[in-house]
């Protein structure tokens, strides 16, 4: 192979493009174009850049019909990548799970870390953790995940100061089952709650609206201090919804007791 097919299958495998690797070395799209084509040679420092970023030696690259050895491995188990020049940081793992490496920390602007563990500014991964962040465990400023944590998360479960999910906990909860300052869903409880099925909260408005101050239902309303008069009115509303509803109910009807107990 020569020093221009090297340097294209390292970066295919990196799973970067001509622009991507040109940004990271600080080239023009161009340049990475000639090395590629064996029109030109990349300079010595360049070069170096590029043995750390692929995880291969300057001799790898530069000798025809070398192979790299396939045991070979870096001091930290996998390819590191540092330029402080453009504060830009990366390192992937060795290990590989389908085309995905194991680990992948991609920091810098405009970067994207992509691994079953990543993480980075914007990161997607099984497991993801960044300030944008996609996963199926994800975590951040603003998460999309199975189970989602951060300022504004949106997941089957989701934990954030804005948090939208099946079950959603929150100081805004929008979700079938939702617990937070301001929730809002089937089953709500909060400082303000609305659920269409039972709202429990300091001012609650829903089919089954349990309050403090303000209980407002198109069913039945309670409030904390009238609650132990109607308990029994109460329950038999909750169990005149479905059973597929009944984990839920069965939540709710403890959270109302704890919150007329409060």
């Amino acid at each position: 192979m020569t020093t221009g097919e090297k340097i294209a299958k390292c970066r295919k495998e990196k799973g970067m493009t001509q622009v991507e690797l040109a940004e990271t070395l600080n080239v023009t799209r161009q340049a990475v174009s000639r090395w590629e084509g064996d029109l030109a040679f990349p300079e010595t420092d360049t070069l170096m850049k590029m043995s750390r970023l692929f995880g291969v030696s300057c001799d790898y690259l530069l000798n025809y019909g070398e192979q790299q050895p396939s045991n070979e491995k870096s001091e930290t188990g996998g390819n590191l990548f540092f330029d402080f020049k453009n504060f830009y940081f990366e390192y992937t793992s060795k290990t590989h799970i389908g085309k995905l490496p194991l680990v992948h920390i991609n920091i810098g602007l405009g970067r994207v870390a992509k691994g079953f563990f990543s993480v980075g500014l914007v990161s997607v991964g099984v497991v993801s953790v960044g300030p944008l962040s996609l996963g199926v465990l994800a975590f951040g400023c603003l998460c999309l995940g199975l189970v989602s944590i951060a300022s504004i998360s949106a997941g089957l479960i989701a934990f954030g100061g804005a948090a939208i999910g099946f079950i959603a906990f929150g100081g805004l909860a929008v979700g079938a089952l939702a617990i937070g300052g301001c929730a809002v869903g089937a089953f709500s409880c909060g400082g303000f709650a609305y659920g269409s099925i039972i709202a429990v909260g300091d001012v609650a408005r829903g089919g089954i609206a349990v309050g403090d101050s303000s209980a407002e239902g198109s069913v039945i309303s309670v409030l904390k201090s009238d609650y132990e008069l109607m308990k029994n009115a109460v329950y038999a509303e909750l169990d005149k919804i479905p059973k597929f509803w009944s984990g839920f109910t069965s939540l709710m009807r403890s959270l109302a007791n704890n919150f007329m107990n409060t």
